[in-house]
């Protein structure tokens, strides 16, 4: 039982340690504040405390499919979505790639919906705490691809 809550608190801990640092080390700054926003672009206080519920739902649903299946094909999707999750920061924020941004977040998207699709039969809950997250960086795709578009097509 003990190791089961260490293993949860070492999910949270990635999750929504490992996303508060990206965050921190790759800010938006001037570049993003010099950019042409589309009228929908949320008010800068918002990210964190929605980044933050996120990383924490993530994190929950990945130690759900770690608990059931800690080397199955669904753990491995998990893993990679989330290391493209901490690749966008620094790729749209600290290199301004913002095509290379985008493409990234289709990516999460498609991983997102397949671990979505793939884990709804042995666990809802995992299924549906990523739902959220799928809304999100659908809306952040949306985001992305105008930002660029509104700035540099």
């Amino acid at each position: 039982m003990k190791t089961k809550y260490i293993s949860l608190a070492a999910f949270l801990i990635l999750c929504v340690g490992g996303g508060s640092f990206i965050g921190t080390q790759n800010l938006p700054g001037d570049w993003y504040d010099g950019l042409t926003k589309p009228f929908f672009n949320p008010p800068a206080w918002l990210f964190g405390p929605v980044w933050t519920v996120l990383y924490a739902m993530i994190a929950v649903a990945g130690w759900r499919t770690w608990m059931r299946d800690a080397n199955g094909l669904l753990m491995k999707i998990w893993f990679a979505q989330l290391a493209l999750n901490f690749t966008w920061s620094p790729v749209f924020f600290t290199y301004h790639w913002m095509l290379f941004a985008a493409l990234i977040i289709i990516l999460m998207i498609a991983l997102t919906v397949y671990f979505i699709t793939r884990i709804w039969n042995k666990d809802r809950l995992a299924s549906w705490l990523m739902v959220p997250y799928l809304g999100w960086i659908s809306f952040a795709f949306l985001l992305n691809i105008s930002l660029w578009w509104l700035n540099f097509a």
